[in-house]
């Protein structure tokens, strides 16, 4: 089968166009992800500089369509180092996508205009298009969660393969006889295969900028899922899921799981008072005060209502003791105002383990239920722990002095 040069870019360019139109209308769908519109822009200026270069080939006689061509091509490539930032939601360094276009621009108006010498054009213009794409390809060939690491990685090959296809073709330009440079543009041999190939990356980068949107997007959907809409901490059913894997890991390693169930006190009279939406925001208070207080191995959720719920793996009835009583005195300290009045508002905490109920979930759950209705019994804003309730000496701890 003949391939021609023509018609195989000018069918290139329009591939490329439809991916910068499929990137540019999931941009709007994409929500608070960024990057992906400075991607359908990258994609956007390569289709164009594809189709103002090589639609003209082999009869390229103006010098500034070749600068032009080329200052589109780094400006793709600039911006899909932006978009990749943008995506990481790393800061973005216009630098390195302004220096790339540039050195572009000045290298081929010199080796164009003012000092002409096609081959030294063609090899750093080329050079500067390798270098451009390793950059991207370092940014995305890093260790990431899956599945987001399969979409990472397979853009970053991509990327990592344009560069080293750019820095052959560095090679076969730089070894080329002197009669191969005639006109603006080199008169290298066409192969086929080769120019097949590289085109395939070309176009495999917006593939997996797409292939990255798409699994961002699943993470995002499945975060939802499994998070309360108001508080940001686990739902219930998420909670239930972590404790399903962690009565297994107990069981394994004969470890320890301990839980506190937490609940607001006089809840219901901030609401009849102050209104849901105050009661909204001291839930949400309540909440950020958990997630600073427990421990990067330790589950926070809402388990329903007022109520919360923690998960504590290897860690003791006791231990778990102490960390509510601080969590309790955090909360117990601070103060919110809400439209200009100041509210104080208490929890009480129950607290169980597993060594003296089991690893079941539900009897954790209810056991450490049992120990929160006596610390409302007793007077709020207290822990109380399981054993102690069991013993019939309760173990309290006493609120804060006033």
């Amino acid at each position: 089968m003949s391939l021609d040069l023509r018609t195989m870019m000018l069918m290139i360019s329009v591939l490329t166009l439809l991916l910068s139109g499929l990137l540019g209308m999931a941009s709007f769908q994409a929500g608070n992800i960024r990057g992906v519109r400075l991607w359908a822009m990258a994609s956007m200026c390569h289709s164009l500089a594809s189709y103002i270069i090589f639609a003209q080939l082999p009869a390229l006689t103006n010098g500034w369509i070749m600068v032009w061509g080329a200052v589109l091509v780094m400006t793709g490539s600039g911006l899909q180092f932006a978009g990749i930032r943008a995506f990481k939601e790393e800061y973005i360094d216009w630098r390195i996508p302004l220096s790339v276009v540039g050195l572009a621009f000045v290298l081929s108006v010199w080796f164009t205009f003012l000092h002409y010498d096609a081959a030294a054009r063609s090899i750093a213009n080329t050079l500067v298009f390798a270098l451009i794409n390793l950059i991207c390809a370092r940014a995305l060939l890093i260790n990431i969660e899956p599945p987001l690491r399969t979409a990472y990685w397979f853009t970053g090959a991509s990327f990592a393969l344009l560069g080293v296809a750019s820095l052959i073709r560095l090679a076969t330009i730089f070894h080329a006889p002197p009669d191969a440079f005639v006109g603006l543009y080199p008169q290298v041999p066409f192969i086929p295969i080769r120019f097949l190939f590289g085109s395939l990356l070309l176009m495999c980068v917006p593939f997996g900028f797409v292939l990255m949107l798409n699994y961002r997007l699943i993470l995002e959907m499945q975060k939802i899922a499994l998070r309360d809409g108001l508080t940001g901490a686990l739902n219930r059913r998420s909670l239930e899921q972590e404790a399903i894997r962690l009565q297994a890991r107990c069981q394994r390693y004969g470890d320890t799981l301990a839980i506190m169930m937490i609940d607001v006190d006089h809840f219901k009279a901030i609401n009849d008072q102050c209104g849901h939406q105050v009661g909204d925001k001291v839930l949400r208070r309540l909440a950020e005060v958990a997630q600073n207080s427990i421990r990067r191995d330790d589950y926070f959720a809402r388990y329903g209502g007022e109520e919360f719920c923690i998960l504590l793996p290897s860690t003791t009835e006791e231990k778990a003791r102490v960390l509510a009583d601080r969590l309790r005195q955090a909360y117990a300290s601070l103060t919110m105002e809400f439209g200009g009045a100041v509210l104080h508002s208490t929890i009480s905490i129950g607290v169980a383990d597993s060594k003296r109920v089991g690893l079941e979930f539900n009897e954790l759950v209810s056991a450490a239920d049992k120990a929160l209705y006596h610390a409302k019994q007793e007077g709020r804003n207290r822990v109380v722990t399981h054993s102690a309730i069991m013993s019939s000496v309760p173990e309290l701890v006493m609120p804060l002095p006033e």
